[in-house]
């Protein structure tokens, strides 16, 4: 079987807001979570100096949303972060809330991960690494009794291990771009990272991931993950789930991109809040049992 995502009538929810400064250019890589009773996210802006801020706003239904006029996280690290603040991705584990982040100042992009007791206010923690790695997501449980984490030291996907959310140890690829030919377009031939935070299944993990080829168009996908040892992959498709095909998502700042820092299940439906060229938040959903389905055994 193959599965396709299908784009909801209101998409895209989020744009740019031109009385902002802060977020009149750009607003995506958008994290959303349920907490509540309210659908929360943490969303990229940028304003005309392209200095990445996070923003922050809420929602009864996860498709009207009213945002802070000002940004919850701002770079704050001098030159280690005065470039801005990228691609949040928030989890829910054991009573606090962890946002991964990337960092990108004068060493260029870096994994940091803070922590909340509200959603508004964050605090540092600490990097994953101080070197080039992004795509970083923790899991919603500790696995073996230890936080794990997905991230990208590019062109791979790997997963490491913590006590303390400080030291990082057991760095393991577990995905890898495939070879060209091994797919009918290439899609994910040339680099990979994981989206939003995976979702713990009687099956596995799912791990939706995104990835591009020669052609440089991100598309999207979902792999199956074993819930003991994450680092075994028991399935990947090799066809995408969703790609651009919407003007907003193939023109923007960045051409030819979806995104995605979020995949929600919502009742019995998977919400993907997605990015469409680096300029405005959208969403696609499927059935959840479909996209269960598809990651045990799709084409």
């Amino acid at each position: 079987m193959q599965l396709k995502l299908v784009r909801h009538p209101q998409s895209p929810l989020l744009y740019p807001n031109p009385l902002h400064r802060w977020e009149s250019l750009n607003v995506f890589n958008a994290s959303v979570l349920q907490h509540n009773g309210l659908f929360h996210m943490h969303y990229r802006a940028q304003g005309v100096d392209f200095i990445s801020s996070i923003g922050y706003a809420v929602s009864a239904d996860g498709l009207v949303w009213n945002r802070m006029e000002n940004p919850v996280f701002a770079p704050h690290n001098g030159r280690e972060d005065y470039r801005g603040l990228e691609d949040p991705r928030v989890t829910a584990l054991d009573g606090r809330f962890y946002m991964c982040y990337t960092a990108y100042g004068e060493n260029g992009n870096y994994p940091m991960i803070a922590v909340s007791d509200n959603l508004i206010t964050w605090e540092d923690v600490a990097p994953l690494e101080k070197t080039e790695n992004k795509d970083h997501v923790l899991f919603p449980e500790k696995i073996g009794g230890r936080y794990a984490i997905l991230h990208r030291r590019r062109p791979h996907i790997w997963v490491a291990f913590s006590d303390d959310l400080i030291t990082w140890t057991d760095h393991t690829v577990i995905m890898s771009p495939r070879a060209v030919g091994e797919t009918p377009d290439d899609w994910d031939s040339k680099s990979i990272g994981a989206n939003g935070v995976p979702i713990k299944t009687a099956d596995g993990w799912l791990l939706f991931y995104h990835g591009y080829g020669a052609a440089h168009v991100y598309r999207s996908s979902v792999a199956l993950l074993d819930l003991h040892d994450p680092a075994k992959v028991l399935h990947r498709p090799t066809t995408h789930i969703i790609e651009p095909t919407e003007t907003w998502e193939i023109r923007g700042d960045v051409p030819n991109v979806i995104f995605s820092c979020t995949n929600l299940v919502v009742g019995a439906e998977l919400r993907f809040y997605y990015a469409g060229a680096d300029r405005m938040v959208g969403l696609a959903t499927a059935p959840f049992a479909d996209v269960q389905a598809f990651a045990r055994g799709g084409a």
